[in-house]
């Protein structure tokens, strides 16, 4: 395990996380159409279906978007902290982080952005991402590829105060 890096190999090591607090946490379904080739964005969306098009969609029919994320993460993320995702499907794992900001208005309805860009817009929901979705590990990829409509996990921590 490499914290710094955010590389997580197994349920072990993933509860070995105990300095991190955990903010929210959100359902997504896979699709086959999941290529998470773009180079500045990851998304997830409450959407029911992908096209080929959406090469930036991580997950789909999430069961929030930035509307709907808890008083908690949102507070965090106006005081411009950083923010840890992590992705879970089965005992599969990934993470990212990525850095919130005053300005971020989290209003989507349908959608959440992470972008590597400090651009902002109502579906962003954190900026200076250290990965897009062509960095995210292949395997992790592979796993929601090959089991479509399975439901995974997206974690939201910070650093224990």
């Amino acid at each position: 395990m490499s914290f710094g890096l955010c590389s997580f190999r197994t349920r072990e090591t993933f509860t070995e996380l105990k300095h991190l607090k955990k903010l929210d946490e959100i359902l997504l379904h896979s699709h086959p159409n999941i290529q998470c080739t773009h180079n500045s964005t990851i998304e997830i969306t409450k959407d029911e279906y992908l096209t080929l098009r959406g090469n930036c969609i991580l997950g789909i029919r999430a069961n929030k978007a930035c509307s709907d994320l808890n008083y908690s993460l949102k507070k965090e993320i106006k005081k411009e902290k950083q923010i840890y995702v992590i992705l879970q499907i089965d005992d599969h794992f990934e993470c990212f982080y990525g850095y919130g900001h005053r300005n971020l208005t989290l209003s989507s309805q349908e959608d959440m952005v992470f972008r590597k860009s400090k651009f902002i817009c109502e579906r962003t929901a954190l900026i200076k991402c250290n990965k897009a979705s062509s960095d995210l590990k292949r395997n992790f990829i592979e796993q929601l590829q090959r089991n479509p409509n399975n439901e995974f996990k997206m974690i939201f921590y910070k650093k224990s105060d």
